[in-house]
């Protein structure tokens, strides 16, 4: 396992592409259409736009330093979701992963435009009592960037409007584990609607999960 804080190496590149191909084969995306980043330093190493992720090679991904305007290094544009990927990583140095998919069941709560509220004790692996909604905006957009920047403010992880769902992760093991969590948490939320009327805990019911959950979950490497 790669330990954090990364730096731009091979094996870091080869990790990327690797929990991209991981994503896929747990369901929580399809094709092409999720992309995901790592700190690397003071730069960004990121996917690149449209590659199938079983014909990616190390080199192919592109490098970003964090406090420039999005001019890259590599043989090929970044993923067209860079300028988000980069605020998240700018907003959150304790972070080193970003994460983003088109889950089904994610993805299907952010069409109709819908948080998830605190159905399950789990919300809290996500800093608070809901997974919020980024409002919509343009694909590869600096406003779409500055919408899922507020709304992940004071979280782990957001839904985005028509769209999909991103998270972040203190290491690229935990960023994927917590889009899986992401995506289970949504399909147990649309299945409990289909049934009755989903039973919501109390803001001192998530506080005392919020103080139980610290340590829960994959550890990170440092």
């Amino acid at each position: 396992m790669l330990k954090t804080p990364y730096q731009d190496t091979p094996d870091l590149r080869q990790a990327i592409i690797n929990a991209c191909k991981e994503m896929n084969s747990r369901g929580i995306n399809q094709g092409t259409s999720g992309n995901i980043s790592a700190r690397a330093g003071d730069r960004m190493i990121i996917t690149p736009s449209g590659v199938p992720y079983d014909r990616m090679t190390p080199e192919m991904l592109a490098s970003i330093p964090l406090d420039g305007d999005g001019g890259f290094d590599g043989p090929l544009p970044p993923s067209t979701e860079w300028q988000f990927h980069l605020a998240l990583l700018r907003a959150k140095p304790d972070m080193h992963a970003v994460v983003h998919a088109h889950p089904v069941h994610c993805t299907a709560l952010a069409i109709n435009r819908m948080e998830i509220p605190s159905c399950h004790y789990m919300i809290a692996l996500f800093g608070g009592d809901t997974v919020p909604l980024a409002g919509y905006a343009l694909f590869g957009s600096d406003e779409l960037a500055q919408e899922v920047t507020g709304a992940m403010k004071d979280r782990h992880g957001c839904l985005m409007a028509n769209h999909g769902a991103v998270v972040v992760g203190e290491t690229l093991e935990k960023g994927l584990w917590r889009l899986e969590e992401l995506e289970i948490l949504a399909k147990a939320y649309i299945l409990s609607r289909t049934i009755g009327s989903p039973h919501i805990l109390s803001s001192a019911e998530i506080d005392a999960v919020l103080g139980a959950v610290k340590n829960y979950g994959m550890k990170t490497e440092v």
